[in-house]
């Protein structure tokens, strides 16, 4: 099976954690990789977002950068630290569009730095080109 045919869901739609701690931006970017066949689960912060990644395994990690409790940063790190999820793509979301912003993203170990507003069709495309580098 190519890299494609897995992301277009034959027998397997990525698993995706949105980890979100607006609303209307969570519920945004979960309808938008719905859509695109993804299958989506969200937290409102990072602890949550840690709990279920101790419960589940996720394909790929979207994570806010500013989030109560545990910022993505931290999050980032953390995930980076562990054996099974220090391949596991992860995109920053962030409305802070700095370089100084993007270079401690990138250097928390995301493979992706998406600012806000996004358009869908980005982030989408943006997930699965993450999705299609970790399988090479």
């Amino acid at each position: 099976m190519n890299s494609l045919q897995h992301l277009n869901g034959d027998n397997h739609r990525p698993k995706i954690l949105v980890a979100e701690d607006e609303p209307d931006i969570r519920e945004l970017v979960a309808i938008t990789l719905s859509f695109s066949g993804f299958n989506v689960v969200a937290a409102s912060d990072g602890v949550e977002a840690m709990a279920m990644i101790d419960a589940h395994s996720f394909d790929l990690i979207i994570l806010d950068v500013r989030m109560p409790r545990m910022t993505g940063y931290e999050a980032c790190r953390r995930l980076r630290e562990r054996e099974e999820t220090k391949e596991t793509p992860i995109i920053f979301l962030s409305a802070k569009g700095q370089e100084s912003e993007v270079k401690a993203g990138l250097e928390a170990g995301a493979d992706e730095y998406i600012v806000k507003p996004f358009a869908p069709n980005e982030l989408t495309h943006r997930v699965r080109m993450a999705l299609i580098g970790r399988e090479e």
